[in-house]
């Protein structure tokens, strides 16, 4: 496979996940479905990747408008003056487009030597 191959498979995949769209999730998903921004920004800093909590919330939309993510109010807490945290969880789509891209991306780095085990 040519490597313009490549960018033409990711192109195709034009509606897909954006990076930072993808990283959000699988925090997300690694936060068991129940989180808000700070916990998901605090999961993605733990693996060496930095986001601000105001990025964090733009994705969470972004992915909620196009149905991805959900998200519930939960009890307003006096710690936040009285205001009630929102809490997100990836949908059955979102959870179909992350499995979509993920064997994508294996079947991508499989014909890639460079990405065989290296350390480069």
């Amino acid at each position: 496979m040519r490597a313009d191959d490549y960018f033409y498979i990711l192109k195709e995949m034009s509606r897909s996940l954006t990076n930072a769209e993808l990283l959000v999730m699988s925090a997300l998903l690694r936060l068991d479905n129940h989180a808000y921004g700070v916990p998901i920004v605090d999961e993605l800093e733990r693996h060496q990747r930095r986001m601000s909590v105001a990025t964090a919330y733009v994705v969470l939309n972004r992915l909620e408008a196009d149905g991805l993510v959900a998200s519930d109010v939960g009890e307003a807490t006096s710690e936040r003056g009285g205001k009630a945290r929102r809490y997100f969880r990836v949908t059955a789509k979102g959870v179909r487009e992350v499995r979509a891209l993920q064997r994508t991306l294996v079947q991508l780095w499989r014909d890639a030597p460079q990405l065989q085990g290296g350390t480069t």
